[in-house]
């Protein structure tokens, strides 16, 4: 089995000074995730592991000493917080949580390394490698360090039917408040790599997270019910979505209505031959809107972006704008899924149907693509307002599939190519519906209708 080692890729370097505290902005067209409240990196108190005994060998384990090192320094957390250094090394460990007002820098060399030992927690799943709950000011990055979870013996176990239990993140955040994930390569990983769960403005910026395209179940980087999330400039190539956006599953996500909003996604790359480059849902029982995704680039490729959806899910997605796309050979370029199906029980309500509403897609080139679009939404759930605006897909010419196909969805369309042909988005954007496409870019609607600057164009 094929398993990526650290020297595969090395992102450059770049220190990234301040922290990010839910300032946004859109200026000239270009999506910014601006920082503010200036927390810098700097923390009064520094410690190494060595100091708690660890040993770099990657045999000793050295859980007690993460453990350890972390109760000694949550004493910091009122006086201005600490920094865990882990210097060059092979570092393993089993689970261990962080604290508030904390910085955990892995040096270059640096890896933390996964134990393979089973780690079950009540409620059917294992505790993920690095946890935390209920923080603030939470910073894990270095000089490129690495964190790899050894989840080759993970992924047998699942496909051999020999786990009872959910398997473990490799970082998973819950209830917190002003993260940041960066400067890292990320590999292996038992299930998905990034986990922020009910959390709020989150940065997750410079990384490179690997795994065999045909791992099971590793996403990249999957926002929870969090708002205020930044994922910026990253290389993803693993066996699922490389990000996927979720808020709940059925009954408890529409109950526990904890939305997933304000979400930007700029500058990816990756690959992934079983899913998507970009996934919304297929749990978003709570919400999903206001999802900004610019720059990507996806190649070698299932699907490029697709929002997944069924019956008995409830919500609403609403509000997502997806410009400046590349892919190349990518099988189908856009794909809406309404009737995805898997359900956590037999509870859920058949009536709970979502809502699935104003999401545009504009300046998307590719090449060598298998299908345009894979339209489908739900019989008596049509999903409307979903915008196409200067969209080129070069279709394969082997294919025997129609390039769009659509059904339940309905929508507009201006300089597409191949046309959809869909009697359901037979109308043009401009002049008259351009007020009822999310987040067209001011210089197509000046160029195409006159307009000024409109009161409906987004600015944060």
């Amino acid at each position: 089995m094929l398993v990526f080692d650290v020297g595969y890729l090395q992102l450059s370097y770049v220190l990234l000074v301040h922290a990010f505290y839910g300032a946004w902005c859109s200026v000239g067209g270009s999506l910014h995730c601006e920082y503010s409240n200036s927390l810098t990196l700097h923390r009064p108190h520094s410690v190494s592991i060595t100091e708690f005994g660890a040993v770099g060998d990657g045999v000793t384990l050295n859980t007690k000493a993460f453990q350890n090192a972390l109760f000694y320094l949550n004493t910091f957390s009122d006086k201005g917080g600490a920094k865990l250094f882990v210097p060059a090394g092979q570092w393993l460990t089993g689970s261990f949580d962080l604290i508030s007002h904390l910085t955990l820098w892995l040096d270059k060399g640096a890896t933390i390394l996964g134990s393979t030992a089973r780690r079950e927690l009540p409620g059917r799943r294992h505790r993920s490698l690095i946890y935390g709950q209920n923080l603030t000011d939470v910073v894990i990055t270095g000089e490129n360090g690495t964190i790899d979870g050894q989840g080759s013996i993970w992924w047998d176990w699942f496909r051999n039917g020999e786990l009872n239990y959910t398997r473990p993140h490799l970082v998973e955040l819950m209830n917190s408040t002003g993260l940041i994930i960066s400067n890292l390569t990320f590999l292996n990983s038992p299930f998905w790599n990034i986990h922020p769960v009910y959390c709020r403005d989150v940065v997750v910026k410079n990384l490179t997270i690997l795994a065999p395209l045909d791992s099971p179940n590793t996403d990249g980087v999957d926002p929870d019910s969090s708002t205020n999330v930044c994922i910026e400039d990253c290389y993803i190539v693993t066996g699922d979505d490389l990000v996927s956006i979720k808020s709940g599953w059925d009954e408890y996500g529409i109950s526990y209505a904890r939305p997933s909003s304000k979400i930007k996604i700029n500058r990816l790359t990756g690959q992934t031959t079983s899913s998507s480059g970009i996934a919304i849902g297929s749990e978003m029982s709570g919400g999903v809107s206001d999802i900004y995704i610019k720059d990507l680039h996806l190649f070698n490729s299932n699907t490029g972006i697709r929002i997944k959806t069924s019956p008995g899910r409830g919500g609403y997605v609403r509000n997502v704008h997806v410009s400046n796309v590349k892919l190349d050979n990518v099988k189908k370029a856009i794909r809406f899924t309404g009737k995805y199906g898997e359900h956590p029980d037999g509870n859920f309500d058949t009536k709970a149907l979502p809502a699935i509403e104003k999401i545009t897609f504009e300046n998307v080139s590719g090449e060598d693509i298998g299908v345009a679009g894979l339209l489908e939404g739900i019989e008596g759930d049509e999903f409307k307002n979903i915008c196409f605006l200067n969209v080129t897909l070069t279709v394969k010419k082997n294919s025997k599939k129609a390039p769009w196909r659509c059904s339940n969805v309905r929508g507009y369309s201006q300089w597409v190519s191949p046309e959809i042909t869909c009697d359901s988005f037979e109308e043009s954007i401009f002049p008259e519906h351009s007020s009822d496409c999310f987040g067209l870019s001011e210089n197509n609607v000046e160029t195409s209708s006159g307009l000024s600057r409109s009161p409906w164009l987004l600015f944060w």
